[in-house]
């Protein structure tokens, strides 16, 4: 009977060790992870732009030349003073009066100024605080009816696309997953859609996770959008 219990107590041991081993490995992967995926990334961008700016700097000014080792993040430094300092003679008359030339020459390329005009619009709606783009998230029955999408509402409305409706319509992007640059911008009603009580950043943690990241705040289910 001795013998018995013994190798029966080992064994229940060795499950329980390997267990507890598997436990932790788990333990330090979902910590490790998310930093170190984060830590490299950052380090991509950070490498890029000292890169770039290292070959445009005179040999004079950078750092290489006369240290040994790089300076991490001079790029970074260097790029947000020449990008501040040029909004700040862009608000002043000389820079104005040289903006409007700029847009006024550009405005008379024919590729050119579809490029510039799309691309400051983009920006100028991202960065604007009262702009309503990607501010709200909703569920939108996409790409077929009874099948719930998650969207971001981009715009009230569009008078190409409104003038072919009577009632409102409202522009709506659905990304895809996992990569959310990518997927369908849509217009439908505005009681076609079901608005989310949860913030554009948690909505995005859910399309790029493919719904494994939920909000910590699950919001009540979807309500049946009236038809008309």
């Amino acid at each position: 009977m001795e013998r018995t219990a013994k190798p029966a107590v080992l064994t229940r041991w060795r499950m329980s060790l390997a267990a507890r081993v598997r436990a932790y490995f788990l333990a330090g992967v979902l910590v490790t992870a998310p930093i170190g995926i984060t830590v490299y990334l950052a380090w991509l961008v950070v490498d890029y732009v000292d890169d770039v700016v290292s070959r445009l700097l005179p040999a004079a000014y950078n750092p290489k030349t006369y240290l040994p080792f790089a300076v991490p993040g001079l790029g970074l430094v260097v790029a947000f003073v020449v990008v501040t300092l040029i909004g700040a003679f862009a608000a002043g008359y000389a820079g104005r009066l040289l903006l409007r030339l700029s847009e006024a020459i550009l405005a008379r390329t024919p590729f050119l100024r579809g490029i510039y005009g799309a691309t400051k619009q983009l920006f100028e709606t991202i960065l604007s605080q009262k702009s309503t783009a990607f501010r709200e998230v909703v569920l939108v029955e996409f790409p077929r009816a009874d099948m719930w999408s998650v969207g971001f509402v981009t715009g009230a409305h569009l008078d190409a696309v409104q003038a072919t409706r009577s009632g409102a319509l409202v522009g709506v992007f659905v990304p895809t997953t996992p990569v959310p640059t990518a997927g369908y911008l849509v217009y439908l009603p505005p009681q076609q859609m079901v608005r989310l009580d949860m913030s554009v950043e948690d909505g995005l943690k859910l399309v790029i996770s493919g719904g494994i990241v939920v909000p910590p705040r699950v919001p009540p289910g979807p309500v049946q959008p009236e038809r008309t």
